[in-house]
């Protein structure tokens, strides 16, 4: 089992949430809210207005987002799902825990502030412009912004 750290459109009551709760994926459950040690350029970005992070250390902001601990299965399905490697890099990060909502077989319940370890989707192949986009802390589809995410299946 590994903790996926997610921030963008698999988040609770995002666009593609469903298919963290699909078993025929794999298995997920909910540990954690939670945000990176690090700070991050968040960006929206390309004609589908795709969440990225960018793996720029230091930049951005303290990106907001939920800790999933999931098996195998799961994990190569999202591995798959993000593209990686050549759309999203798997990278393991440290988050700090804001509240551990969920006790499971083999995780203890971390009090607020605690660090943990997770891995998450990045990105160390986008374009060069991208870094100069507007950042985020946290990623709603339907936030202020006005840059709604494009489904696949909407797609052209």
């Amino acid at each position: 089992m590994s903790r996926i750290f997610v921030y963008g459109t698999l988040k609770k009551g995002q666009p593609n949430y469903f298919r963290l709760l699909n078993g025929t994926n794999g298995k997920a459950e909910f540990l954690a809210s939670a945000l990176t040690v690090e700070k991050y350029p968040l960006v929206i970005a390309g004609e589908y207005n795709i969440p990225f992070l960018l793996n720029i250390p230091g930049q951005g902001h303290r990106v907001h987002g939920e800790i999933y601990k999931v098996d195998d299965r799961m994990l190569n399905f999202l591995d798959d799902f993000e593209s990686v490697p050549s759309l999203y890099q798997r990278t393991a990060v440290r988050v700090e825990v804001m509240r551990w909502l969920r006790r499971t077989e083999g995780e203890e319940a971390q009090p607020p502030g605690s660090i943990t370890e997770a891995f998450l989707y990045s990105t160390d192949t986008h374009p060069s412009d991208w870094p100069s986009l507007p950042c985020y802390e946290s990623y709603d589809s339907c936030g202020d912004h006005g840059l709604q995410y494009v489904a696949r299946e909407a797609r052209r």
